[in-house]
């Protein structure tokens, strides 16, 4: 693996962290009604997404072997660039999980 591409791996597993700390046990209603934790996991989506995108130009292959990668990265444009209003209870609500970092923990490689 280039150290290039270990480095998109490792934000993103980063990223993907940080969500689940903000949302672990939180309910719906209570992460709707906080505009300060929703900033801060939509801004790791961003990093994530943007991650994603990096890999994806720098070795599409790999990128193509996580799953969605093409709606993650998707995601990220609509939070970033304001496509669409944030639709927290749904596109947005569906990913964001407490499950939502695994798939990436099998790829990531850890540390720091």
């Amino acid at each position: 693996m280039r150290p290039e591409a270990a480095a998109f791996l490792w934000d993103v597993r980063n990223a993907a962290d940080r969500v689940s700390s903000f949302i672990e046990g939180v309910t719906q209603g209570e992460y709707l009604g906080d505009d300060l934790r929703r900033s801060a996991v939509e801004r790791q989506l961003e990093i994530i997404g943007e991650a994603l995108n990096n890999l994806r130009r720098l070795d599409p292959d790999m990128a193509a072997s996580i799953p969605e990668v093409h709606r993650i990265i998707g995601l990220r444009n609509v939070l970033a660039h304001g496509y669409a209003v944030v639709d927290d209870k749904g596109r947005l609500g569906r990913c964001v999980t407490p499950s939502s970092s695994t798939s990436y923990r099998r790829r990531c490689p850890s540390g720091g």
